[in-house]
């Protein structure tokens, strides 16, 4: 996502372990942030092919994708596209700030 947007701070950049994924509602939008090292990442926690929580899934930190729970569908974090079948549609990813002061925040237009 490119643009102005408002930033909503999700938590502080120690809360999320490396490699771990955790699901947040803000403004009744379901985002699951993925920390891989010290990279975060935010798409939208549904998968696109069936409405299953993308935060209950596997992750594959190395690929930077993780995977639907259900049909096995898998998606890159970095841009929310749809890599294997049965998900054809992206997911929507959104641009993740993390300050000096370690607060994660994401980017909502």
């Amino acid at each position: 996502m490119s643009g102005p947007g408002r930033r909503v701070r999700l938590c502080a950049k120690d809360d999320l372990e490396p490699c771990a994924v955790r699901r947040f509602v803000v403004d009744g939008r379901a985002l699951a942030l993925v920390r891989t090292g010290d990279r975060f990442y935010a798409v939208d926690d549904r998968c696109s092919h069936e409405n299953y929580s993308l935060s209950d899934g596997d992750l594959d930190c190395e690929l930077c994708e993780i995977e639907c729970p259900q049909h096995g569908s898998r998606f890159s974090l970095l841009d929310g596209s749809a890599i294997t079948l049965p998900a054809t549609a992206p997911v929507q990813s959104y641009e993740v700030d993390v300050s000096r002061d370690g607060d994660v925040s994401v980017v909502l237009s």
